[in-house]
């Protein structure tokens, strides 16, 4: 695997490193080694898929606050999406910044962020599914959020209007550390 640092310490781009030959390729998604070579949480415990119907459906902004904070490794392995990463590291230097990458079916890009990260995104095509990992489990009384607009943050989405949003992500409440 190829990790390039984001401008968020702790937070990855990942790139599959592809060996091709005759018949197709052979990549490493990911290894629990060099995750631990980065100093990152590498033991997943729990995988997820979301599907999502139509482009233009934004999920998140999502984060759960410890002991149950957990670091992600998000994939899209059908369409794509525009996937961010918040810091809400209070003592980190980067607090409150983020990170957005486009994910696709098509690049194989996968991004990695640490615990104490927000997570959100917006789906650029019809049909778009998403896989990812994380390493602690879900405990819906230590999962907390806020709004993809909010703007403390500044997000920069992309031009497509977010057309589907679950009632409760519209309505979380500003952030408040």
């Amino acid at each position: 695997m190829i990790a390039k640092a984001t401008n968020l310490p702790g937070a990855f781009i990942i790139e599959p490193e592809q060996f091709d030959d005759d018949r197709g390729f052979f990549a490493r998604a990911w290894s629990e080694r060099e995750l631990n070579a980065l100093g990152e949480e590498s033991r997943f415990i729990e995988g997820n898929i979301s599907f999502n119907k139509q482009a233009g459906t934004l999920r998140g902004m999502h984060y759960q606050t410890k002991p149950y904070g957990q670091a992600k490794l998000m994939r899209c392995t059908r369409g794509s999406i525009y996937d961010v990463g918040v810091d809400l590291r209070e003592d980190s230097e980067t607090f409150k910044q983020w990170v957005g990458v486009k994910l696709s079916a098509e690049n194989r890009l996968m991004l990695y962020l640490p615990e104490q990260f927000a997570h959100g995104y917006l789906t650029l095509e019809d049909d778009t599914e998403v896989h990812y990992q994380v390493t602690k489990v879900y405990s819906p009384e230590f999962a907390c959020g806020f709004r993809w607009d909010d703007s403390a943050f500044g997000i920069q989405w992309p031009p497509l209007a977010p057309l589907k949003i679950n009632q409760r992500d519209r309505e979380y409440p500003d952030f408040k550390p």
